[in-house]
């Protein structure tokens, strides 16, 4: 049934997260707890340097994936665009943001194929919610959705503390793994699981690879606050009692040392590394800590609404450039050179 609430909420989202502060006001991704062993002897010319890797089975120029943002919306359509086109030109990965309300009404549903037209080339992720897929009886419906981006995988989006908050929200996740079950066994595409900035513990890994998921984001704390968001949108923000919530989660560099203590050869998995990566920087330190490639949302919407794609290129460039001297700095050709690299626990860190 057409949802016009979904498609203003989807709205008011991008307004909040680009206009007011949402970040955590408590608690920080982690990164800066840890650091690169400095190689003085790094033994190889920056030139050769290769931060090159494959995701979905897609050569990406660096291991990068803009997540997913928005869509379903009138704007929506203008801003994917764009940041299809980059991602395009770039070799980057990208998300779209939650399919629901092309679920529910056709309007909009070229705010999300105007992806893939912008971008044939690169992988292209899917998206839809927890609460839908816990009672979905039937994988045809997300299939058309695949369908409609031509997309290489489909994320499912774990965002129970954003739905417990929503005055609108389905705080419904019984069944939600048994949901991501059928996915995978039916759907024809891989699924992607990701948090929205609360984190996915060992726990929560360990139960998504027994029903075969092989890619997982962890989309840890630290960077945009969705209870933030949320509450943000409640009217009664200035005495909401459950504005205790804002900093809930894991830290995004605790997060991926968990779930990557699981890997092994036996279970093999793909993971990336999402909230409050804020440089080029913060993304080598993911990898290192066992990521295989990291993502991330807010800053490039802000980069694209501050200046449009030309100020969006020049951010992403910058991110690369850093990206790139951390290789060199730890004396890594590969990312899979990056991933061995020892990190430091600093011992005091003033936040």
């Amino acid at each position: 049934m057409p949802s016009p609430r979904t498609s203003s909420r989807k709205q008011q989202h991008v307004e909040i997260v680009l206009a007011k502060d949402v970040a955590f006001r408590a608690k920080t991704s982690g990164f800066e707890r840890w650091d690169l062993v400095h190689s003085a002897l790094p033994e190889l010319d920056l030139e050769e340097v290769d931060p090159a890797r494959t995701f979905l089975g897609k050569p990406l120029r660096f291991p990068l994936i803009v997540t997913g943002m928005t869509g379903g919306y009138a704007g929506a359509e203008r801003i994917n665009r764009d940041l299809a086109h980059v991602c395009a030109e770039r070799g980057l990965a990208m998300g779209v943001g939650s399919q629901r309300q092309a679920l529910e009404d056709a309007r909009f549903r070229r705010s999300y194929a105007i992806v893939r037209e912008a971008a044939p080339e690169i992988p292209i992720v899917g998206n839809i919610g927890a609460a839908e897929v816990a009672h979905l009886q039937d994988v045809g419906p997300l299939r058309r959705m695949a369908d409609l981006i031509r997309a290489d995988a489909m994320a499912v989006h774990l965002n129970a503390l954003q739905e417990f908050l929503q005055p609108e929200g389905t705080p419904r996740f019984a069944g939600v793994l048994n949901g991501i079950e059928r996915l995978v066994k039916q759907l024809g595409l891989p699924v992607v699981v990701k948090e929205i900035g609360c984190g996915i513990s060992a726990d929560v890994l360990r139960r998504l690879l027994d029903v075969g998921v092989r890619v997982v984001d962890v989309a840890g704390a630290g960077g945009t606050s969705w209870a933030g968001v949320e509450i943000l949108r409640r009217k009664e923000q200035a005495r909401d009692p459950l504005s205790v919530f804002w900093d809930w989660g894991i830290p995004t560099a605790d997060a991926v040392r968990q779930c990557a203590a699981l890997r092994s050869p036996q279970r093999p998995f793909t993971l990336v590394a999402s909230g409050g990566i804020q440089h080029g920087l913060d993304m080598a330190k993911a990898i290192a800590l066992g990521a295989d490639l990291a993502g991330a949302a807010r800053p490039f919407l802000q980069a694209l609404r501050a200046g449009g794609p030309k100020a969006l290129h020049r951010f992403i460039d910058g991110w690369e450039r850093q990206f790139r001297g951390a290789m060199f700095l730890t004396g890594s050709r590969t990312i899979a050179d990056l991933q061995q690299q020892t990190l430091m626990l600093r011992h005091s860190v003033h936040v």
